[in-house]
């Protein structure tokens, strides 16, 4: 089977092509490199043995999608690209608005004109905005706090849209909390273009000197240490995560929460990192950041009963993995003989 794969060279992107390939599906990925790098494809390539065709283009260009769609005869698409950052989001909310809204609107219009149904939509635990309930199930209220996590819930209502038009469709809604972590060969893992906007490899990045200290944004929340609470998950389980969500055939639209279940504190990320690598990570508490909530993690019993999957990771595997990559890649996938944008 082909699959598609949009911003297939981003973090949870290439680790997604990493377990396709392993299962034995073709996959081809568009990307437009925006803040991922070529050569995380190349590697999965390396670990692999096997070929990924890549499109370096805008997702915004239907002309493009339309070869695509045209020359392979694709039979699933997995959708990744998009803007991603909370913080950016709330200081760039039309950026945010016009990328990720018009290019899923692209792809989805394109799908449809070339009969191609079948999607697994990353989607975000932000769609639930200030949770009312914790653990968070799937039918819990869907708000937002940030112009990013509004984004993701604007499209997973396009999609209930498109499903009511045409229920031929067959939709997953995977709900991400927070991946982190690498796959254990430490050949692929998270390398953000600037000072990075995820907790993990921030402090990857200070255990390694390439930074300072680590910010903690508040130290006031209604949690036992007063540090925001989030639901950590390792980026390989999520991968396969995506790989059940295709196995899984159901006309319709489903959403899908992809957590652990568990909630950690900054506080307890850190002292878990520490344990993992024997390198103290400095830190200082800063004000709360535009858009953060208190807590969350997710109920993932409905992934667990409907498409078989359930995390198996660790925090500590999580922490161990994260600074495997950051330790064998200092310089993230730089490579100085090779332009690969």
């Amino acid at each position: 089977m082909a699959v598609l794969v949009t911003g297939g060279a981003g973090y949870i992107g290439s680790h997604t092509c990493l377990e396709l390939l392993k299962s034995g599906y073709t996959v081809i990925v568009i990307d437009n490199l925006s803040n991922s790098q070529k050569e995380s494809l190349e590697r999965v390539k390396e670990l692999t043995g096997k070929n990924i065709t890549f499109y370096h283009a805008e997702l915004m260009d239907k002309n493009v999608l339309d070869k695509i769609f045209t020359k392979h005869s694709i039979d699933s698409v997995i959708h990744f690209a998009g803007l991603k950052a909370v913080g950016e989001s709330v200081k760039k909310p039309l950026m945010y608005y016009q990328n990720n809204l018009i290019s899923s609107l692209t792809l989805f219009e394109v799908m449809q004109r070339h009969n191609v149904k079948k999607l697994v939509f990353s989607s975000s635990a932000t769609v639930y905005g200030v949770p009312e309930t914790i653990p968070i199930q799937e039918s819990a209220p869907r708000s937002t706090t940030n112009p990013y996590g509004t984004t993701k819930l604007m499209i997973e209502q396009i999609l209930e849209d498109l499903v009511i038009s045409d229920p031929e469709w067959d939709i997953s809604l995977l709900r991400y909390f927070n991946p982190v972590g690498a796959d254990g060969s430490g050949r692929i893992g998270e390398d953000p273009n600037d000072v990075p906007n995820n907790l993990m490899p921030y402090i990857t990045k200070v255990a390694a000197g390439q930074l300072e200290e680590l910010s903690i944004f508040g130290k006031d929340y209604d949690t036992a240490d007063g540090t925001g609470i989030r639901d950590y998950i390792h980026v390989v389980d999520l991968a396969k995560g995506h790989l059940k969500a295709l196995e899984y055939s159901n006309s319709g639209i489903e959403a899908f929460n992809l957590g652990t279940g568990i909630g950690s504190s900054v506080i307890d990320l850190i002292h878990t990192f520490e344990a993992a690598t024997g390198i103290r990570v400095k830190h200082k508490f800063v004000s709360r950041r535009a858009g953060d909530v208190a807590k969350s993690y997710a109920d993932p019993t409905k992934a667990k009963e409907v498409l078989g999957w359930k995390a198996e990771k660790s925090l500590y595997d999580m922490c161990k993995d994260a600074w495997h990559w950051q330790s064998q890649n200092p310089n993230g996938y730089m490579v100085p003989e090779y332009d690969y944008r």
